[in-house]
């Protein structure tokens, strides 16, 4: 999603993957063990990560931890917000949504920006008890619309898999090459069809209606909004012979041909975006 408005998307996006890994492995695998390691597993604090700040003694720890996960959730809804509004101008260009979705301002789609921001003030139901199930419906919605987007981009890379065996494309070819596939694939869609399918566990225990469709509404929706499309509009599944690998690389091609100078590095566009702020409050 990010590449259709990167500037030379072939070498910024394949480098932006490269991180991943190591900030998988600094904030979530070492942090865990961090904390898995100060905090006993039976401790029955709410927040680890702040009780293991006081458990290790360190003054000030616990209040630097609350602002970086302020921050965490400020980009996390940064990127959500980035994401929702590029996926309805997506599906308005498309013909799946209305066309007034495609309006855009600078490059922003401005009315679909409109749309999605209406939805965080439903966060002030939580300031209200009687309100705050609306929000718990809401996530556990969110929640398992988000584990089926991951399944489906499994899925989604499988397909591409066999279409590159089929059709004899090297991926080695390709600006990024991913290791490890298609098993991590194939891991991942086990374990996410296993967390979607035990997904609302505590609502058999006693059975309720209330929590059977709060949790596995979206499991139903999905399969029946697919099929329904798949039958409405009469499309069938594209076969890995029939996979366009193609598509609009020779467009791409030509657009990353007409830059005539080196990319620049991630630390020198920081600097590049601080002359400019700082030449920008001076005028």
């Amino acid at each position: 999603m990010c590449s259709a408005e990167a500037c030379r998307p072939r070498h910024i996006i394949k480098n932006a993957y490269k991180t991943i890994y190591w900030r998988f492995m600094l904030f979530f695998i070492l942090g865990s063990l961090c904390v898995g390691i100060v905090v006993p597993w039976d401790d029955p604090a709410l927040q680890a990560i702040l009780k293991g700040n006081s458990s290790a003694a360190v003054e000030g720890l616990p209040h630097v931890v609350n602002a970086l996960l302020l921050t965490s959730i400020f980009s996390a809804g940064n990127t959500l917000t980035y994401g929702a509004t590029r996926s309805l101008y997506g599906l308005a260009l498309e013909g799946r949504a209305p066309a007034l979705l495609k309006k855009t301002i600078q490059g922003v789609p401005i009315y679909a920006y409109g749309l999605v921001m209406c939805f965080p003030f439903a966060s002030f139901l939580q300031l209200s008890n009687d309100s705050a199930q609306v929000i718990n419906w809401l996530v556990s919605l969110i929640t398992a619309g988000a584990l089926i987007d991951y399944l489906v981009v499994c899925i989604t890379y499988v397909n591409f898999y066999r279409a590159c065996k089929v059709q004899g494309l090297d991926r080695k070819t390709l600006p990024y090459y991913a290791y490890f596939q298609p098993y991590s694939a194939y891991i991942g869609i086990f374990f996410i069809s296993l967390v979607l399918i035990f997904y609302g566990y505590t609502a058999f225990g006693p059975p309720t209606v209330q929590g059977f469709f709060q949790n596995y509404t979206m499991q139903v929706l999905a399969p029946i909004l697919y099929f329904g499309w798949k039958i409405f509009k009469k499309t069938k599944i594209v076969k890995p012979h029939e996979v366009n690998l193609v598509w609009e690389a020779p467009a791409i091609d030509v657009y990353e041909a007409t830059f005539t100078e080196p990319p620049t590095g991630f630390w020198r566009d920081m600097l590049d975006m601080c002359l400019f702020w700082r030449k920008k409050s001076k005028q």
